[in-house]
């Protein structure tokens, strides 16, 4: 992975533009959360410029007029870097580092920033690994001079090659191998998630700084890093939780999402988020107490349409209600949101109410089969075991009894499979 440090506290200047497709007050929203980002990051905001312009502009994103007004501001008050809340294209990213002659970072740049410093076992630090490369990869200046002494070396320059052409080339061979090291992987986990198919699975989504950690841990008792920062938690984590009598589950939590998530990250942390894919349950935490909660509830159901959980049963947990002093914000969430579950995991508000929904799911989610099939429907016997759990077998003249339990998905695969209807 390639290492971001910072040794001192960098003065920024964030930049959002209003085209007018979202309301004042959500691009400022917009904006506060890019400056939450850049705390996370370890840089000190000292202005926050919004420009209003009817389109993004190709060459300078918020008009050369206006980026060279932005670059004497930047001298003046002697600014080590410049933030904007959307992707710059590699022009745009030219133009404006030559204009301001200082770092310029684009909001994907940040939040790749963040995961890079935040990562820490060996399936992270490969995956932000890669988003990083895929997104430098197009973006390459000529001041990009350091790939080869990172990862090249005696023999990595072709005769007549510039050097950006040979940091290209670095960068295409490590992407390759960070895939290849991914594959792996996903398969190790694959392996894993098999022997898990019989158990209840599930998945804590949300939007960072949600709570997501905070819960996990006060639902099982672990000790997972939960901070009142953007990002806190990077690796997924699992543990066992203890809500029903008999039946064994098993909870993760998972990375946070965010809106405008860049594409590559999202890529490269297909492994982790198959958690969620895997899950028989997500519980949706959702921040109550922040203004925007709406929206950042909207992003998070786009992002688990995009992994094909839509189809999941969704529990939406709305969490921190201690934070909430108007009583008629928590009475709309309830009437908006059937069945929803109004919690603090902070101060354990609701927890038993939650638990006891849980296990009421779980009752209902696993269905008790027993069957007798006959001796030569051995080929039957395979497929029950690779859907189902089986609890016991027995073999006499009368044929094969098994008793088995499996989820009622499962079930009706299975019911066409042994009595073809």
């Amino acid at each position: 992975m390639i290492e971001i440090t910072h040794k001192t506290t960098e003065r920024a200047m964030l930049v959002a533009l209003d085209t007018k497709e979202f309301s004042k007050e959500v691009v400022e929203e917009h904006l506060a959360e890019l400056e939450e980002l850049a705390i996370t990051a370890g840089a000190e905001t000292i202005f926050k410029i919004i420009q209003s312009k009817a389109r993004m502009d190709s060459a300078f994103y918020i008009g050369k007029g206006k980026a060279e007004e932005l670059a004497q501001l930047v001298e003046l008050n002697d600014i080590n870097i410049v933030i904007f809340d959307d992707d710059l294209s590699p022009v745009q990213l030219r133009n404006l580092e030559n204009l301001f002659n200082k770092k310029v970072v684009d909001r994907s740049g940040l939040i790749l920033d963040i995961f890079a410093s935040r990562a820490k076992t060996r399936e992270a630090k490969t995956q932000v690994e890669l988003a990083q490369l895929q997104y430098m990869l197009p973006r390459l200046t000529r001041a990009w001079t350091h790939l080869s002494k990172q990862y090249g070396g005696i023999g990595t320059k072709g005769p007549g090659e510039t050097q950006i052409e040979t940091d290209r080339r670095i960068i295409r061979t490590r992407i390759a191998h960070l895939k290849e090291k991914l594959l792996q992987i996903e398969s190790q986990r694959s392996t894993q998630n098999a022997g898990r198919k019989h158990i209840t699975r599930i998945a804590l989504a949300g939007y960072t700084n949600a709570g997501k950690s905070t819960l996990f841990n006060l639902l099982t008792s672990a000790d997972v890093f939960a901070e009142d920062k953007l990002f806190a938690t990077l690796d997924s984590t699992t543990r066992t939780l203890d809500v029903h009598e008999t039946e064994k589950i098993i909870i993760t939590d998972t990375v946070g999402f965010i809106r405008k998530l860049p594409p590559q990250l999202v890529a490269s942390f297909k492994s982790t988020l198959s958690e969620v894919q895997e899950a028989d349950i997500i519980f949706h935490v959702i921040d109550a107490s922040h203004p925007f909660y709406e929206d950042h509830l909207k992003v998070v159901e786009e992002t688990l349409k995009e992994f094909g959980s839509k189809d999941k049963q969704i529990i939406k947990i709305f969490n921190k209600i201690d934070l909430i002093k108007d009583k008629a914000k928590i009475d709309f969430i309830r009437n908006s949101h059937k069945d929803c579950i109004m919690i603090s995991a902070k101060r354990g508000i609701n927890i038993s109410q939650l638990k006891s929904k849980l296990s009421e799911i779980v009752e209902n989610t696993f269905v008790n089969e027993k069957i007798v099939l006959g001796l030569n429907e051995s080929k039957k016997v395979s497929q029950i075991h690779s859907l189902a759990e089986v609890l016991k077998t027995d073999y006499d003249e009368d044929g094969i009894k098994i008793h088995y339990k499996t989820s009622k998905q499962n079930a009706d695969k299975l019911k066409k499979i042994i009595y073809g209807t």
